[in-house]
């Protein structure tokens, strides 16, 4: 019987797929609303909003298809292996052809560039994610999810780094050229050091409980009562967490030139302090989640993210303290997002992980799709009536991280046991439980 570790390496080059994903977003929030500003003109900032939100509004949608559908399929390659290549292939080929539409002036041309880059994008994206549950044994997904997101910062920075060094929208061409070479590059990498029903054919049977034996035989694969209402539980919490620091993220430039003074930029200090923090922190949090739990080191890290973001609710100047509260910040985010997807995943079963995947982005996505429109409505309506408005940001994302604490203390489920970590690999018919509920 031999101890189960984390391959770091594998999971790195498993996590080469959401570095992309995670590198198109970022060039996709950069430039996009600077090329839509140029085509439709500056006074249609509501159209843009609109159009930016298009993203996530297609993501509800095809995020929970995609996964599921990628649970059914079986192919040489493995289950997820197809999206990634195709999405990833076709995703570069219209990314390519967002640039040369921009320079034509071609309106029509663009959107169908950005409509096909989107359903592209959604195609690959939930599979990519499941990806590292399907070869990761429950107790070590923690510290899986860990490296995957350590990789996605990767892929941030990269897109940063370009758009420094070329000009950002002064050189739309190279920019989307290099990004599309860097999506590909990472994707023959990926191919050829990723053997997907290799990997899935070496992961140890999951172990069942009688209550779950007693629901497959009698339904189907399905979780039961318990854990049902405890993955519930935990999607509407991060429903509520994703309300508040969405709102964060969509405010914050404006928030920090109106409340703090921070212009041409500057705003952008304690948020990049914040990433590099985060970045740095995402394996230490991986490793220290496997031995405090899941269900502690997320509701302790919203304890500190509610803190943290209180007291920055009442700054009204710039102050070095705003470094120390953003680091705060960025460590609590990056342990809730660590811990999160693996507890939804904990509850499913070797054939569904891309559904439950797809449940927790629908439920993240939904957050991000609600919360720019409901502080904007907020903003507006406060103002009007009392003239305030961005001063309610940090409080309404507080309100928010409050109800996570405690819809979170109800989460029963998604806690892997210390026990299998060390499970018999050559005795598959044990029915010792994995999980201490």
């Amino acid at each position: 019987m031999q101890t189960t570790k984390l391959d770091y390496r594998r999971t790195a080059l498993i996590g080469l797929a959401f570095m992309t994903i995670s590198a198109f977003w970022q060039l996709y929030n950069n430039e996009v609303p600077l090329m839509l500003r140029e085509l439709i003109g500056n006074d249609k900032e509501f159209v843009i909003n609109i159009i930016m939100s298009l993203d996530n509004v297609t993501a509800l949608f095809l995020l929970p298809f995609f996964g599921s559908l990628s649970d059914r399929v079986n192919t040489r390659i493995g289950k997820r292996m197809p999206f990634i290549i195709i999405g990833t292939v076709v995703s570069v080929v219209f990314m390519l052809v967002m640039p040369i539409a921009f320079a034509k002036k071609s309106i029509i041309a663009y959107f169908i560039a950005v409509g096909g880059l989107l359903l592209a994008m959604s195609f690959y994206r939930s599979p990519a994610v499941a990806l590292m549950p399907d070869v990761t044994p429950k107790p070590l997904r923690a510290a899986g999810n860990a490296v995957i997101n350590l990789m996605g910062a990767v892929g941030l920075i990269f897109i940063q780094g370009m758009t420094i060094l070329l000009g950002g929208e002064s050189h739309y061409n190279e920019l989307f050229t290099i990004v599309a070479l860097f999506m590909l590059v990472s994707l023959v990498v990926m191919f050829f050091t990723v053997d997907e029903n290799k990997l899935v054919a070496q992961m140890p049977p999951d172990v069942e409980t009688e209550e779950e034996r007693i629901a497959r035989e009698n339904q189907g694969i399905k979780i039961a009562g318990g854990e049902r209402k405890s993955l519930f539980i935990l999607l509407v919490s991060v429903f509520l967490w994703y309300m508040a620091y969405s709102a964060i993220e969509t405010n914050y430039s404006r928030y920090a030139e109106d409340i703090w003074g921070l212009t041409n930029g500057a705003y952008s200090k304690p948020m990049l302090f914040a990433s590099i923090v985060a970045l740095i922190s995402f394996v230490p949090i991986g490793i220290l989640s496997n031995k405090l739990g899941r269900k502690k080191t997320i509701i302790s890290s919203l304890g500190v993210l509610f803190t943290a973001v209180s007291i920055t609710s009442f700054i009204r100047g710039y102050t070095p303290v705003l470094y120390l509260l953003f680091a705060l910040i960025g460590i609590s985010w990056a342990a809730i997002n660590v811990n999160s997807y693996p507890m939804v995943v904990e509850m499913s079963r070797g054939a569904d992980v891309g559904k439950y995947t797809g449940l927790y982005y629908t439920f993240s996505m939904a957050a991000q799709i609600a919360t720019p429109v409901l502080t904007g409505i907020m903003f507006d309506a406060f103002n009007q009536a009392f003239n305030i408005s961005f001063e309610l940001l940090f409080p309404y994302a507080g309100m928010f991280l409050a109800a996570a604490i405690v819809t979170m203390l109800f989460v029963r489920h998604g806690e892997a046991s210390p026990e299998s970590l060390t499970q018999n690999k050559e005795n598959p018919e044990s029915t010792e439980d994995t999980e201490k509920i």
